[in-house]
């Protein structure tokens, strides 16, 4: 039941449902998901906290970035049911809809911390 809960907590906020979205076939480094819903890194931080806490995400670290992508069917069977639940009832959500175009934008710029260190470097 424990599992259930944290996932319905995690699944009660629109921002959360967002970065789920975002995450389904695609990993996505904080300052992306930060880009992708036009938050404080501190929001986006907590949001990711609460997914991680509810095991339907998981994370890496690559030097300075933190990289985070939807916990793999085989570990967690039931986010994958939960994403294609998500995916069947959202499809057509015209947030969404906008978020998937924003994050297309997004992901061909490449990481912001990526482009704000280049910038220093020129």
């Amino acid at each position: 039941m424990r599992d259930f809960l944290e996932i319905t907590k995690a699944l009660s906020d629109v921002n959360r449902v967002r970065i789920l979205m975002a995450l389904n076939k695609r990993e996505l480094c904080v300052c992306q998901i930060t880009e992708l819903l036009e938050l404080a890194p501190s929001t986006v931080s907590k949001h990711m906290s609460i997914l991680d806490h509810a095991r339907l995400v998981e994370s890496r670290k690559d030097g300075r970035w933190v990289y985070y992508r939807l916990v793999s069917e085989e570990v967690k069977p039931l986010v994958a049911g939960v994403i294609e639940w998500m995916i069947e009832n959202l499809g057509d959500d015209k947030i969404l809809l906008q978020d998937d175009h924003r994050l297309k934008d997004i992901l061909d710029k490449g990481c912001l911390e990526n482009r704000n260190s280049m910038k220093k470097m020129i």
